[in-house]
């Protein structure tokens, strides 16, 4: 009963501290609110006047919405990085931090499934994914399969979240028995929601760009660069603006662990290129589009070889030099890192498999002003959620959002726990 009575309390008492904070906060919060209201009003102009505003058709039914869905999802399952080391590995400076990772993977998910959301045109279409209610076609659908994947992964990781902010918010300690399996689970489930992401792409037969069994795992290495990447930009950002101590040691393991999978993301992308390439035929038509451009159609080439350049470029920099007392040059390669990956599983895989069509026509798509809005919201939206789930996790672990009540920390817990500010 006192643990009933105190959900009122920690939710209240996480409200105000997700709305308290210093002018860096306050001009943060407001920039994403007005970049989400743009979003909101772009999002409500297609939905009144429907999908012919935005830039894509008949030949290009997936554009940019579904792109930054398929990297949100790798977004989401990367964060699983920080529990592998932590709990696999007994790494204690990833056990640490690893709240930052829970969270990223809550307001990646949020992310993903408003970009589905948006790309539905209407959203009383969504009933139709409601199992009981509209032809959920499971196990059947690769579409069904992703929506259980996705929510079953997002119900997980607002367990582990709330459980480990809500227990220290009571001052006591988390039980092993209620959150361990689950975080045990995640590490299999992030992997699920890319792989059958994945699955969704390559089991279209009718488009060969995506028919290859290598798609699904270089879904899985390139989130296992991007996730990473965001994550030692968090918490470079955490410990500078949140004025937390966060020691090297965390983000040190993420950029030995980034140094690997960029590689083996490269080589991946090469031994793609040179099968299509080498073995020629009808169906190396969209990677020739992709890459150097067909019967004079070349939209996306700018694209790909941009990524291509960033990735190499944050490979060159990851390896030309350690980490030493300044981060400065690992920040530089994981921003160009993020972006390449967000090129990558976006508008250089997603659009490629609709051009040529299946009638062989050419038609070329680039995302429109109000695509480009919608974009900005979602994404305000998810770094929204982030923040705030961050500031919330700094305020309890640092010890300052207690239940009332609470035991008080003695000074081996408080140590432990200043540790453990993320």
């Amino acid at each position: 009963m006192k643990h009933i009575q105190s959900y009122p309390a920690f939710l209240r008492k996480a409200v105000g501290v997700s709305t308290d904070g210093n002018k860096y906060f306050y001009a943060w919060m407001v920039a994403l609110t007005a970049l989400m209201l743009v979003g909101v009003n772009a999002w409500a102009h297609q939905v009144a006047d429907g999908m012919g505003l935005t830039a894509m058709n008949d030949h290009v039914s997936w554009g940019l919405y579904i792109a930054n869905f398929a990297f949100c999802v790798g977004l989401a399952a990367g964060a699983v990085m920080m529990v592998i080391p932590a709990y696999l590995y007994k790494n204690k400076a990833m056990h640490d931090v690893v709240i930052v990772g829970e969270i990223l993977a809550v307001a990646a998910i949020v992310m993903a499934l408003c970009f589905v959301m948006a790309d539905l045109g209407r959203i009383d279409r969504a009933w139709h994914m409601i199992p009981g209610l509209g032809r959920f076609n499971w196990p059947m659908s690769m579409l069904t399969w992703d929506v259980v994947v996705l929510s079953g992964y997002l119900l997980i990781n607002l367990h582990i979240t709330g459980y480990l902010l809500y227990t220290r918010f009571l001052g006591k300690t988390p039980d092993n028995r209620w959150y361990l399996p689950f975080v045990l689970l995640s590490i299999v489930w992030a992997v699920s929601i890319h792989a059958v992401t994945a699955f969704l792409f390559s089991g279209l037969g009718g488009r060969p760009f995506w028919n290859t069994a290598l798609l699904a795992p270089r879904f899985i290495v390139s989130a296992f660069v991007s996730g990473p990447a965001f994550i030692i930009l968090a918490l470079q950002l955490i410990r500078r603006f949140g004025k937390v101590d966060i020691g090297d040691a965390a983000i040190l393991t993420l950029v030995k662990i980034l140094r690997v999978t960029i590689f083996i993301n490269l080589f991946l992308v090469v031994a793609e290129v040179f099968t299509e390439f080498y073995t020629g035929g009808a169906h190396t038509a969209s990677a020739r589009y992709l890459f150097i451009g067909l019967h004079g159609h070349n939209a996306l080439v700018p694209w790909i070889w941009t990524a291509i350049v960033l990735n190499v470029g944050a490979a060159g920099l990851l390896l030309w030099r350690r980490p030493g007392k300044t981060l400065a040059h690992i920040d530089v390669a994981c921003v160009m890192t993020f972006v390449a990956i967000w090129i990558e599983k976006g508008m250089g895989l997603v659009v490629p498999g609709f051009v040529p069509s299946t009638l062989h026509e050419i038609v070329e798509y680039v995302p429109n002003e109000l695509e480009w809005r919608v974009m900005a919201g979602i994404w305000a939206l998810g770094l929204m959620v982030f923040t705030l789930g961050i500031k919330i996790a700094i305020e309890v672990f640092a010890g300052r959002m207690r239940a009332p009540g609470a035991p008080p920390m003695d000074a081996p817990e408080a140590a432990q726990i200043e540790g453990e500010v993320a």
